[in-house]
Order: structure tokens, then C-alpha cells, then sequence
């Protein structure tokens, strides 16, 4: 399974999901691929005021804050 995280570089919360997410990717052995929303117009557009925001395809399972309870429900449901 591939987790997208939609990332900013100068984004605090952004960096702090990225390293709350490292034990749950241990866990569950999903990849997470980090994606600059700056570096495309239309992914800038669409998840600007948004980032951080961790999705699953085009599911959103969370933004700006790592929600764990929902995060491990669904990868529990995934499994």
C-alpha cells in the first residue's frame, strides 16, 4: 500500500506528520511518497491552505493534523 503525504518544505505541521507517521509505516509496512505541493501549479491550487494532507489514492484520510485513531482504523480496514 501507498500512502501520498502533500508536503511543504517551510511547513512546520507538515514535517511533524512526516515524523509522526514513521511508527505507523513501521507497523503497517505501507510506502509513503512525499509530494511538494509547490512543485505543480494544480496540486498547489488544490491543497494549499490544506497541507499537510495524507491520502490514500484521491482518499483523504487526514489534514493538518495527524489524526492516529483514524489513521490506524483505516489501515486496520485495509489489511
Amino acid at each position: 500500500m501507498k500512502l501520498t503525504l502533500m508536503f511543504r518544505e517551510y511547513c512546520s505541521l507538515c514535517h511533524k506528520m512526516r515524523e509522526q507517521l514513521q511508527p505507523f509505516q513501521q507497523e503497517f509496512g505501507f510506502e509513503l511518497d512525499v509530494v511538494d505541493v509547490d512543485e505543480d501549479p494544480l496540486l498547489e491550487e488544490k491543497y494549499n491552505e490544506l497541507v499537510p494532507v495524507l491520502l490514500h489514492g484521491e482518499h483523504e484520510i487526514c489534514h493538518w493534523f495527524l489524526d492516529e485513531d483514524k489513521l490506524k482504523a483505516y489501515l486496520q480496514a485495509q489489511s
